[in-house]
């Protein structure tokens, strides 16, 4: 039996819930997860439900059927296969600890995603990733031909037919037209210290203001830099008895964690926009990502 997800949005209303639910079983499907949020503050309503097609409906005819009773609500909808892995480009720049978690998760099985490329403004990581039998580019960086290397950068993109790009510790801006033209599809990663700490050595910053959290945030990538939907978030608790250095190895791995699962969240449709907010509909139970993926 096949296994898809729906994910619908829609104005809020009555009947919603129903219809979705009478359109599969009237369709020889059964229902073995949903979950659905109902925002009063916009009106918006939000579902996404897993099922298995027990008589063999495929996705085509469902999307087809489902069309006249989404209608009368205004139903934004898509069906998905769970079982065709989301195609991922990651960026990175010289900071390798979201890359090589990112590599080791996808290389286990519990990260369940097709990396078709990774592309840096440096060398530093080139034979990491060859050796994993994943195309590497290197498009290099500078303050006068960036506009040719962001072109470069989506000409790879469309020729992967990347879904999403990962930016795992890339250190270089995007231009607003790429986070446009990417709205929704490209996941970044930062230190949460943002705006007390900003630029060179945050967490060297951090230590000697002595802060007590150390945290990591994980976001949609929009024009305004570091303030997309935030998708994932977590935070570690510090002392004054450790370094700076300790500051930096635990802001790692927090970093790769919060990463991670902002990107197990999106790949498994559970992440809706709304507004400048998301909605991040929880895992079902005994899922990969409901074990805080650490």
């Amino acid at each position: 039996m096949k296994t898809y997800t729906l994910t619908v949005t829609c104005p809020s209303t009555r009947g919603i819930v129903a219809t979705v639910a009478g359109f599969l079983a009237g369709h020889g499907c059964n229902i073995t997860d949903s979950s659905q949020f109902d925002d009063v503050v916009t009106g918006r309503f939000f579902m996404r439900v897993s099922f298995v097609s027990e008589q063999g409906v495929g996705l085509d005819a469902l999307r087809e059927s489902l069309t006249e009773a989404a209608r009368p609500f205004d139903m934004t909808y898509a069906f998905h296969d769970e079982t065709e892995k989301m195609k991922v480009l990651i960026m990175v720049s010289r900071f390798g600890h979201c890359l090589n978690d990112l590599l080791y998760r996808w290389r286990i099985g519990a990260l369940p995603i097709e990396i078709v490329a990774v592309i840096s403004n440096h060398m530093d990581y080139q034979k990491v990733v060859v050796n994993h039998d994943i195309p590497f580019h290197c498009i290099k960086v500078t303050k006068d031909n960036k506009p040719e290397a962001e072109a470069k950068i989506m000409a790879v993109a469309e020729d992967t037919g990347a879904q999403l790009i990962v930016l795992a510790r890339y250190m270089q801006v995007l231009s607003d037209e790429m986070c446009r033209k990417m709205s929704g599809r490209i996941i970044n990663i930062h230190h949460s210290f943002l705006p007390s700490f900003k630029g060179a050595n945050p967490y060297k910053q951090a230590y000697e203001r002595g802060v007590k959290l150390i945290g990591a945030t994980s976001h949609y990538v929009t024009a305004d830099l570091d303030e997309g939907p935030i998708i994932e978030q977590d935070t570690v608790r510090v002392t004054h008895a450790q370094s700076p250095e300790d500051y930096v190895s635990l802001g790692r791995d927090v970093e790769s964690q919060v990463l991670a699962r902002a990107i197990h969240a999106h790949i498994h449709r559970r992440v809706f926009l709304n507004g400048n907010k998301t909605i991040v509909f929880p895992a079902s139970p005994g899922s990969y990502a409901s074990e805080r993926m650490g």
